[in-house]
C-alpha cells in the first residue's frame, strides 16, 4: 500500500468520524430546531413548516428557459457523473 493511499484512507476515516460526530452533536443539542414547530423527527425537514406551500410556488421562479431544458440538463449531469464514477471505478 502506497503512502498516498494510506493517507487518503486516514483522511477519509477522519472526515467520516467528524461528520458522524457533528450530526450527533447537532441532534443532541437540538440545533436548528424551532420550539414552536415540534414535529419530532420530521422537524429537520423544511417541508414540515406550516404554510410552506405558500412560500414556494410555481410563479416564484421566473425564467425564459422551458422546464424541459432544465430536466434535460439535469439528466445530462446525472449521466456525466455516472460516467465519471464508472471511469474512476474502472481504474481501481
Amino acid at each position: 500500500m502506497s503512502s498516498r493511499s494510506r493517507l487518503l484512507k486516514i483522511v477519509t476515516v477522519i472526515v467520516a468520524v467528524a461528520a458522524v460526530a457533528g450530526a450527533v452533536y447537532i441532534m443532541a443539542n437540538g440545533l436548528g430546531l424551532s420550539e414552536k414547530f415540534d414535529f419530532g423527527a420530521g422537524a429537520y425537514y423544511y417541508a414540515d413548516i406550516p404554510g410552506y406551500e405558500n412560500i414556494v410556488r410555481d410563479d416564484t421562479y421566473k425564467t425564459g428557459v422551458p422546464v424541459w431544458v432544465h430536466i434535460v440538463l439535469f439528466l445530462c449531469w446525472g449521466w456525466l457523473m455516472y460516467r465519471l464514477w464508472v471511469h474512476i471505478d474502472g481504474k481501481k
